[in-house]
């Protein structure tokens, strides 16, 4: 499969990174063409401008600056989107990448506004990956929005039949080794198996 590797963290030495290393390595080893978009390494201009606002709507201009990364999208077979969860939610730069790319003419189609279509029926599975300071009776109690993102919002935008599944390393600040290697276990296997 054709993965757009969604990954947004800041920091190269992170445990992020070594959970992205371990991923890549397995999904290149199962045969799937990966195309990491690194969102901090490659500079994503995140803000959502007063004039990319007013041209929203417009399909003919709502694209200016993110052609690449919208081809990249319409490209993917599956998506994978890792990340750590800050404050309950999605970090600014990724928050960011939904919010200009998930666009009329992208990602839906809005020439009915009474019935909007989405436009990513190729992409067949969406992965997420993340880990949170707090642990899951938190996360639970706040609604877990990040887990919400990835399991309920981005299963309108693709196929029907995707598999969606989200994988998350609650009490991140408490994990021992032993559950951090756990969870880079999880992941790496996760990825051998997807098909």
């Amino acid at each position: 499969m054709r993965i757009l590797y969604l990954y947004c963290h800041p920091l190269a030495e992170s445990f992020h990174a070594a959970i992205r290393d371990a991923a890549l390595e397995s999904l290149r080893a199962a045969g799937h063409e990966v195309d990491l978009c690194d969102l901090y390494a490659e500079g994503f201009e995140p803000i959502l401008t007063a004039e990319m606002r007013r041209e929203y709507h417009d399909v003919t201009l709502n694209r200016k600056g993110i052609e690449s990364y919208v081809e990249r999208l319409h490209r993917a077979e599956a998506l994978v989107v890792q990340f750590p969860t800050w404050c309950f939610g999605f970090p600014a730069m990724l928050k960011g990448f939904f919010d200009r790319l998930f666009s009329p003419g992208i990602t839906f189609d809005l020439s009915d506004p009474a019935h909007v279509k989405p436009m990513l029926g190729h992409i067949r599975q969406v992965i997420g990956i993340s880990t949170y300071g707090r642990d899951r009776w938190r996360a639970f109690v706040v609604g877990d929005p990040p887990r919400k993102m990835i399991t309920r919002y981005l299963r309108w935008f693709v196929s029907r039949r995707a598999r969606i599944r989200y994988l998350a390393l609650y009490h991140m600040n408490v994990a021992t080794e032993a559950q951090r290697k756990g969870f880079i276990a999880r992941v790496s296997a996760e990825f051998r198996t997807l098909s």
